[in-house]
């Protein structure tokens, strides 16, 4: 069993979600899919963060809890710190601009 904490809800999620600091370099014990594995952890990952437990590819969904909740803006490596430099949302902001026209028609 791994010293650190973390979740998965689903067997689906390509993420898990930290419930303790991990530091680089941590080896965590993760069951998943039916199988047990251990994974070094690449970056450290504050509580409430998420670490990839699969490589993701790029425009790969993100999934935690069974739900997407984004898409890889580039390859995301097992044990990598999965975050808003790596994952894109996918739907629409106001404060963002699509093309030559915002979401307001501004």
């Amino acid at each position: 069993m791994s010293p650190y904490r973390f979740v998965i809800l689903n067997p689906k999620d390509n993420v898990a979600t930290a419930l303790d600091f991990i530091p680089a370099g941590s080896v965590v014990k993760i069951t998943y899919q039916n199988r047990e594995q251990d994974i070094t952890i690449k970056q450290p990952i504050e509580f409430g963060h998420k670490f990839a437990i699969v490589p993701i590819k790029q425009g790969e969904d993100v999934l935690k809890y069974g739900e997407v909740i984004g898409v890889a803006s580039n390859d995301i490596a097992e044990g990598e710190h999965v975050h808003v430099h790596n994952v894109e949302g996918k739907r629409g902001r106001g404060d963002q601009k699509h093309g030559k026209r915002s979401i307001l028609g501004v």
